[in-house]
């Protein structure tokens, strides 16, 4: 059960932030500082990617955990409450998130994702070196 009132919970959800969340700035500082350049929020392209290098080819989507449905995480945890809602919508995200990757393929991009609990919680530089290892590899 849900410890706060529904106005509280819905005022809480709406303060949280879609981009310039801090993995995804700690991401672009990262590429930044290799000597990458790339473009952020594309909305002409499927999905919005977050970050872009048109040179490469390459949109990077940087995932939260719980909004993407992160299989196997330990940070991905459906809440007590309105557990069907969640479900639900964490498996449309996962759906429009497959959609927007192979629409981008079809366009000749190469899609990489990296996800908020290798950012946050894990090895930070191995999994931002194996970014740049993958962009530079296409």
């Amino acid at each position: 059960m849900d410890n706060r009132s529904k106005e509280k919970r819905s005022k809480n959800m709406s303060h949280i932030k879609s981009k310039g969340t801090k993995p995804e700035e700690t991401v672009c500082k990262y590429l930044f500082s290799q000597g990458f350049r790339y473009r952020k929020n594309v909305k002409d392209l499927p999905g919005h990617p977050d970050i872009v290098l048109p040179k490469y080819k390459v949109a990077v989507f940087v995932n939260g955990c719980y909004w993407h449905g992160h299989e196997g995480c330990k940070y991905f945890v459906l809440p007590k409450s309105n557990v069907d809602f969640w479900l639900n919508k964490i498996e449309y995200n996962k759906r429009r998130d497959k959609a927007n990757h192979e629409k981008l393929e079809q366009l000749g991009w190469n899609v990489l994702t990296v996800w908020e609990c290798e950012i946050r919680h894990g090895d930070k530089e191995k999994a931002l070196s194996n970014l740049v290892d993958q962009i530079r590899s296409v």
